[in-house]
């Protein structure tokens, strides 16, 4: 299984540097998503991360700083995914640009053949938004008879459930709760994380 991490959606103290120290352990997969942020804000954040990192980076918003710093990944909120088209995607994807997207039912995923992959929750009950209930039922497995996109979980992923989700067929899990809840201990989370991802 694959793992992602995303950004804490507000500024968290030295986040630079945990983040730095997320690639350091091996993060492949990091997401800024900074709904609130201006292109200003975001574009400090990336300066503030080593440049050898950028390959691994993704951005949800003021998807124009990529070109600027080198960034081959663009994700697709549901919103700006239905501003857009496959024309643009396509393009994008012509010019050696990743995408990947959000979804809400498993049953889309086929029509998202040009993403690399998709996030779908929420999974289980969210860490970061108290009160915002999973949406899966136990038995859950996804039939997945084709090759793309890659199906990743979203929505209260820890270190304790990462075999569950192996167990309903999902590529990869998006952890965000579990490493900014408490930023203090983020890299023992992410170390917990990586210990627990099954192959």
């Amino acid at each position: 299984m694959k793992l992602v991490v995303i950004s804490n959606p507000d500024t968290v103290i030295d986040e630079n540097i945990i983040i730095n120290n997320l690639f350091k352990l091996g993060l492949k997969y990091f997401h800024i998503r900074k709904a609130n942020h201006n292109a200003t804000q975001v574009s400090k954040l990336i300066e503030e991360i080593h440049p050898q990192y950028y390959s691994y980076i993704s951005l949800h918003q003021h998807h124009q700083l990529a070109k600027e710093y080198g960034i081959k990944r663009l994700h697709y909120t549901e919103q700006a995914r239905a501003e857009s088209d496959i024309k643009k995607w396509q393009a994008q994807i012509d010019a050696g640009y990743s995408l990947s997207t959000s979804i809400h039912s498993p049953t889309l995923l086929h029509t998202f053949k040009l993403f690399d992959y998709v996030f779908y929750g929420p999974v289980f009950n969210s860490i970061s938004k108290p009160g915002y209930q999973g949406n899966v039922p136990a038995d859950f497995k996804l039939d997945k008879d084709y090759p793309k996109p890659d199906l990743f979980a979203l929505g209260g992923v820890d270190a304790s459930n990462l075999r569950k989700l192996k167990a309903m067929n999902f590529d990869g899990a998006a952890a965000l709760g579990a490493i900014w809840n408490d930023p203090d201990k983020a890299i023992i989370s992410f170390k917990q994380l990586k210990e627990n991802l099954p192959l």
